[in-house]
């Protein structure tokens, strides 16, 4: 494959994308973000022209990745063509490639409306953040059709470090839906541990020491501890998409009966630091709200 490619959302994780694939030597030719000084910024570091609209983005790629922020966004940008500006417009013969953290209804609402417009879909999950998106080091789960993702793969691991077919179309955003709902409840479970650990006067940097060669390791560790105990939540994954995330899974466990106490009091603890003023922060700012002497937190 040698195709033209276009993004559409090019916040922190879009615009790295873009970065890499333009290192790579990939041929970018339209990039598109809701923001339009956002789009012009990355435009014109990297050469690529800017997109007026979303119909542009596609009458001038072949292949358009989507990195976009929510279920109402992803449906905004494939809107039906009467309706307006959307991606579905002329999209005859074009490939979507949409790496949102959207409700897996929404990625099936998806592949059905690019089909009945003569596009095809698939879904690349991502379960990394923002310096694997520049280093090309994305863990990818991708879903849909096999075939269009072996004809895509040579595209795909430029991105990802691990590019791995889960299964059908809805799959992989199932998938991610769970990896975020454990992450954040892992996040959490951190916050409280290392709260209390400040609270009976232990010294922090000795308890992530022991913790992590323990059963109480875990990846969260070793990325957000030291944030943690340092104050330092610069964005990486922030607090606002983390409850939006366990919002999906718990959504889904909803529709099957389920009941996971431990994943609503992670979602309602966001929530919580959401409602604070305090969902830009990264998702281990979700410690403000539970050391003794931070922001009023370890007290309701």
């Amino acid at each position: 494959m040698n195709p033209r490619i276009g993004f559409v959302g090019v916040g922190r994780m879009g615009a790295n994308m873009a970065r890499r694939l333009k290192d790579c030597g990939e041929t970018l030719t339209a990039l598109y973000d809701a923001r339009p000084r956002t789009a012009r910024a990355l435009a014109a570091e990297l050469g690529v022209p800017a997109a007026d609209c979303l119909a542009a983005v596609t009458a001038a790629a072949d292949l358009v990745f989507t990195v976009v922020s929510d279920d109402a966004a992803m449906r905004a940008i494939f809107a039906a063509p009467s309706r307006g500006d959307s991606l579905l417009r002329g999209a005859r013969g074009r490939v979507f490639v949409n790496c949102a953290t959207v409700t897996p209804t929404v990625h099936l609402e998806v592949g059905r409306a690019g089909r009945r417009a003569g596009a095809a879909t698939l879904e690349a999950c991502m379960a990394s953040s923002i310096p694997q998106a520049r280093n090309g080091a994305l863990y990818l789960m991708c879903g849909g059709d096999p075939d269009l993702f072996e004809r895509l793969r040579p595209v795909l691991e430029k991105l990802g470090s691990t590019v791995r077919y889960i299964g059908p179309a809805g799959r992989a955003a199932t998938l991610k839906a769970l990896v975020n709902m454990v992450m954040n409840m892992n996040t959490a479970a951190l916050a409280e541990g290392l709260a209390l650990a400040h609270a009976c006067g232990l010294d922090l940097s000795l308890v992530r020491e022991v913790f992590a060669q323990t059963g109480a390791a875990s990846r969260v560790l070793q990325t957000d501890g030291e944030d943690r105990q340092n104050r330092d939540h610069a964005c990486f994954f922030s607090a606002e998409h983390a409850a939006k995330d366990s919002g999906i899974a718990l959504a889904l466990a909803r529709e099957r009966g389920l009941d996971l106490p431990l994943a609503v009091a992670t979602y309602r603890q966001y929530r919580r630091l959401v409602r604070a003023g305090l969902g830009q922060l990264d998702k281990s700012g979700i410690a403000e709200l539970t050391f003794k002497d931070r922001r009023g937190a370890g007290r309701r």
